[in-house]
């Protein structure tokens, strides 16, 4: 299976990308490059269309990773009319759900600034986001209202957010990158993609992101829950 092009890996904004029809099956087309993120580390995978030439257009439900994790597949409604491969195609993500997507996930990695304890897992929906901290071992009190001032100081300092990448050796000597303990950054290729948040997160992730943590917007925090002897849950969603 040859590999797919990943727009969306070097610009998060780009919200459709011209493409090529690799293949196409009930629940799986395939394209030779492509804006729509498969889901993956907590994120939902992309939503949108495949528009033809002719203007036929094909509605995408869900995008996940195939064998690999630059082999992308478009999941097409049920029971829908497919494209013919190897014919010229426009890819449309949803851009208003995938920004909502990006604003949570780049909060999330505020919140690691702010919860200084590894993380065991996390999600990330339209409006909302959530992270699991492991406590044990920590003199670490979570206070909702403590939380939840420090996000929007941080969100009002409007930090630049950009992706760098370092090198397999790199990472391995520098293991206090890692914040998330089940899910470890893929390694083998040579080199690890990381997102940097100016002088407040670094750490590794695939994940699409704004460019400037004021594009977030005011956060509160929803819940802290108890997930366990050891794990906390921090839920936070959009104060608008």
């Amino acid at each position: 299976m040859s590999a797919t092009e990943l727009v969306f890996r070097d610009d998060a904004y780009a919200k459709s990308c011209t493409a090529r029809i690799v293949s196409a099956e009930p629940g799986a087309i395939r394209l030779n490059r492509t804006v729509f993120y498969p889901a993956g580390g907590g994120q939902p995978g992309d939503r949108g269309t495949i528009r033809l030439i002719s203007g036929q257009r094909f509605e995408i439900v869900d995008t996940i990773k195939g064998a690999t994790d630059d082999d992308v597949i478009h999941v097409p409604a049920e029971g829908a009319q497919l494209p013919p491969a190897g014919i010229d195609a426009l890819a449309e993500i949803d851009w208003a759900r995938r920004r909502r997507h990006m604003r949570i996930h780049t909060c999330l990695h505020l919140l690691t600034a702010v919860v200084a304890a590894p993380v065991t897992g996390g999600q990330i929906a339209e409006d909302k986001g959530r992270l699991d901290f492991d406590l044990q071992d920590l003199e670490i009190t979570l206070d909702k209202n403590d939380i939840e001032t420090k996000l929007n100081a941080l969100i009002g300092g409007g930090a630049k957010a950009a992706a760098r990448w370092i090198s397999d050796e790199e990472l391995s000597q520098r293991p206090e990158l890692v914040k998330t303990m089940l899910v470890k950054p893929p390694s083998g290729q040579g080199r690890v993609r990381l997102m940097e948040i100016d002088g407040i997160d670094l750490q590794p992730c695939g994940g699409t992101h704004i460019a400037n943590v004021a594009e977030i917007g005011a956060i509160k925090v929803l819940k802290i829950e108890s997930k366990g002897k050891r794990n906390r849950r921090v839920t936070i969603g959009f104060a608008e």
